[in-house]
């Protein structure tokens, strides 16, 4: 977990290479531990979304591995002015923690258009609705299918619609497509506990009459 704002960072693996996806604020040192110690190699970085909390330290991160910082384009924007972007939020944030260090070095931004492999055995799907950018990662896990759904679906709620670039209608269409998911995903949000598809098509008001 990353410290500000308790966002989730998480670093997947395919035996010796991982993606970090999500390195948010005070991320980065929890990033180094885990890939000294698990002997890993960095590969990509995977932004959900652009918002602040969730890129706070993508800089830093590809910067030290070298690695490209890879989201879909309608977000791309918000890394060149991740404060800004946040509409009035954005002034109240910076009060409280100050200004993050920069955007990711420009030539290693690898925006994607399209649903579709980003890296091997990781899959993006466009889920516009908290952001319009915003991506949920898909893949298969040791124990079935994964789903990365940044601050789109958590574990009994949905993400917010009303900041800058929100949109319910857009949301709900994302929510049915999530929806129709094979309910054995697990599914690993930004912020807060994991949880499993058939668990939020009973339990999250937001899925269940779908």
């Amino acid at each position: 977990m990353a410290p500000l704002l308790g966002s989730n960072c998480y670093l997947v693996s395919d035996g010796d290479r991982c993606v970090v996806v999500d390195p948010g604020g005070g991320a980065a040192d929890g990033v180094r531990a885990v890939v000294r110690t698990e002997g890993l190699a960095p590969v990509a970085i995977l932004l959900t979304h652009g918002h602040v909390d969730h890129t706070w330290d993508a800089a830093e991160v590809s910067e030290e591995y070298q690695v490209p910082v890879r989201l879909h384009t309608a977000d791309v924007y918000r890394l060149h002015d991740p404060l800004g972007s946040l509409g009035p939020l954005g002034p109240e944030l910076a009060g409280m923690v100050g200004a993050p260090s920069g955007p990711p070095v420009p030539d290693r931004i690898e925006a994607f258009t399209s649903d579709g492999p980003v890296v091997p055995g990781i899959a993006a799907m466009h889920a516009p609705g908290h952001t319009e950018g915003s991506t949920v990662y898909l893949l298969d896990g040791p124990g079935g299918p994964m789903a990365l759904t940044g601050d789109v679906l958590f574990a009994g709620t949905i993400g917010r619609c009303d900041l800058p670039g929100g949109d319910e209608q857009a949301m709900a269409t994302t929510l049915a497509r999530l929806a129709a998911l094979d309910p054995h995903t697990e599914l690993f949000p930004g912020h807060g506990p994991s949880s499993t598809m058939a668990a939020e098509l009973v339990a999250n008001p937001y899925l269940r009459t779908r």
